[in-house]
């Protein structure tokens, strides 16, 4: 299944009083890589919404914190599906810390998102478009 990379650098507003990412912002880190693999295949969240009806929410959520980044820090988020199901999927995603001299990888928060395709008015679950599916995957 097709993988994504979406590079990001560590801001002074993503860290804690302790000088590092605060922890629940690797969730919104994970959100921004969706959010950018969708629009590289050639999809807005806000047109899926238009067009279709529905629309992709997060439904569940694993984090597993490794290592801390700090202000400054290069990050690559990835993202890849890992379970496709009538109406979610699941997608693995990683946080990784490049270091600017060895170009070495350092893993800093994994974690599984379960996002669901769901009617836009009654959150009703929809079976995803196979059209999307075939993109995604």
């Amino acid at each position: 299944m097709n993988s994504f990379i979406w590079p990001l650098r560590v801001y002074w507003e993503d860290t804690d009083a302790g000088g590092i990412v605060f922890y629940a912002n690797y969730l919104k880190f994970f959100e921004r890589a969706r959010t950018e693999w969708f629009r590289s295949l050639g999809y807005s969240q806000q047109e899926l919404k238009e067009k279709t009806g529905c629309m992709f929410i997060v439904n569940q959520t694993q984090l597993k914190y490794l290592h801390p980044a700090v202000l400054d820090d290069e990050l690559h988020i990835s993202a890849h599906v890992i379970e496709v199901r009538g109406a979610s999927l699941v997608i693995e995603q990683s946080a990784f810390k490049i270091s600017p001299v060895s170009q070495k990888h350092t893993p800093l928060c994994k974690g599984s998102i379960k996002i669901a395709w769901v009617q836009v008015g009654s959150l009703k679950p929809s079976r995803i478009p196979q059209d999307i599916l075939q993109r995604i995957l």
